[in-house]
Order: C-alpha cells, then sequence, then structure tokens
C-alpha cells in the first residue's frame, strides 16, 4: 500500500490534488461555522449551482478559464443572496431555492443546446459530483487556492471578535456602531470564492458537504467559538486528506470518499460527544 502510494505521489498533479484538497477543506470549514450557526447552512448548496450554471456557460463560450466567468458570476449572487434575504419580501431560504434550482437547470440546459463535447453525460456528471477534475489542475489553479486559503485564515484572523459578533448577535453589534452588512458581505464574497474552487474537487452537488459536516461534528464536542473552529479546520483536513488517498487506493471517486469520510467522523463525533456528556 505504502509502495503504490509512493508512486502516486511521484507524479506533480496528484501532489497537486492532495495539496489543494487540504486547503480547500480548511478554508471551507472555517466558513462553514459562522454559516451554519448564522442558519445559512444551504448558502452553499445555492451558490454551488449557481456556479454550475456559470461554468455551463463558460464551456460552451469556450472561454480560455472557466473561472473568469464562473467567479464573478458566483460572487455576484452571493451579494443578491445577502441583499435580498435581508431587505425583501422573499425570504433568504426561499431565494436560495429559487436561485439555486434555475442556475441548476439552465446551466443543464444551455449544456444540452449548445455543448461542443460529445460526452455530455460525463462532463455534466463530473461537474455535478467531482471526478478527475482534481487531477487536472494547473499551477495556476494550485496558487490561486493558496491564496484564497490564506485570505480566509487571515480575515478569522484580523476580523475574529467582529464575525463572533456578527455570527451570534447581529442587533447587539449593529447597535454597538458595528458595519453589520459590511462583515456579512465580506463572508459572502469570500463564501462564493472559496465554492468555485471546490467545484474541482467535489462538485457543485457535494459542496454543502464540506462547509456543514466539520462545523456540525465540531459542533458535537465543544461550546465555545474558538473550539468549535479549530476542531473543524482540523478535522476537515484530516477527512479531506483520508478521503483522497482512500480514493486513490480504492479507485473512487474523489468528492463522493471525502463527503463518506466527513460523515464517518460526524457519526464518530456524536457518539464521542454522547458518551462525554454522561
Amino acid at each position: 500500500m505504502f509502495e503504490m502510494l509512493k508512486m502516486y505521489f511521484s507524479y506533480p498533479f496528484v501532489r497537486y490534488a492532495m495539496l489543494v484538497g487540504v486547503l480547500i477543506a480548511l478554508s471551507s470549514s472555517l466558513l462553514g461555522v459562522s454559516l451554519v450557526l448564522k442558519r445559512f447552512s444551504f448558502i452553499g448548496d445555492g451558490l454551488s449551482h449557481v456556479a454550475f450554471g456559470a461554468m455551463a456557460i463558460g464551456t460552451v463560450l469556450d472561454v480560455a478559464s472557466d473561472t473568469a466567468v464562473v467567479l464573478p458570476v458566483t460572487i455576484f449572487c452571493a451579494v443578491l443572496l445577502l441583499r435580498t434575504g435581508q431587505h425583501a419580501r422573499l425570504k433568504g431560504d426561499a431565494v436560495i431555492a429559487m436561485i439555486s434550482v434555475g442556475a441548476l437547470a439552465f446551466g443543464y440546459l444551455f449544456l444540452n443546446l449548445f455543448s461542443k463535447s460529445a460526452n455530455l453525460t460525463g462532463d455534466v456528471c463530473s461537474t455535478l459530483f467531482g471526478s478527475t477534475a482534481i487531477l487536472t489542475l494547473s499551477v495556476l489553479d494550485v496558487w490561486l487556492c493558496i491564496g484564497m486559503s490564506v485570505l480566509v485564515v487571515l480575515v478569522f484572523v484580523l476580523f475574529y471578535h467582529r464575525i463572533f459578533a456578527v455570527t451570534f448577535d447581529e442587533t447587539f453589534a449593529q447597535a454597538t456602531g458595528m458595519k453589520v452588512n459590511r462583515y456579512n458581505l465580506m463572508i459572502a464574497v469570500v463564501t462564493a470564492s472559496v465554492i468555485v474552487l471546490a467545484m474541482k474537487l467535489v462538485g457543485s452537488l457535494l459542496i454543502s458537504a464540506l462547509l456543514i459536516f466539520p462545523a456540525l461534528s465540531a459542533m458535537r464536542l465543544f461550546k465555545s467559538f474558538c473550539g468549535v473552529i479549530v476542531c473543524s479546520a482540523m478535522l476537515s483536513v484530516v477527512c479531506a486528506s483520508t478521503g483522497i488517498l482512500l480514493s486513490i487506493l480504492a479507485s473512487t471517486p474523489v468528492g463522493a470518499t471525502i463527503v463518506c469520510v466527513d460523515i464517518a467522523a460526524f457519526g464518530l463525533c456524536s457518539l464521542t460527544g454522547v458518551c462525554l456528556r454522561r
């Protein structure tokens, strides 16, 4: 087994996949804690479907880099979701559902009507569930992921207390003079950026798992905000690494394997939490 792993990791694209997988898992777990506590978990699902629709357009238009199309569109929709959910008659969950389903349907229809690929089904499945995309990363993709991960960590380090206040009590934070909308917007934009990068790891349908499961698992073990963030980050990195290694050894889809490992970790943390409370 170790000889096989040594052979695989002699290839640069496998090392890139492991590095990007770990960084995306770390970034997603940090954002996931705030999203779960703010009852906004499904924003990841909604934005991932938006990213799928934008990627379909980029593919049909034969854009050199899909990210150049997907990232601005996803960030715009993240801002739209935030503004609409706060000020319009439609509630946040209803807006997410509308945009999510609409973008998914539009993207698939667009691919069917104008696709230049002979393997449409394979392309769609790879985008939705993740497949070989993580193994075809360019050096630019790797550096982009490193930059985004550094940005997410810096955001949490520099604005930790403000994110804490906005997450738990927006009304009180606003009463103290804090620019709540500005920090909510910052979280939404960074979340959208991470989701675009994570599509190559687990696919657009499984992205929510990277955001939700590590946070929920950590909440079974810790009660403090800091404890949950640190535990969530560690769990997410371990699960992503384990999932990638298992997918290499068992030749299983990378995204689905990582999510299954996350689910197993959630079950183990839940059981441990019950035992500790007794």
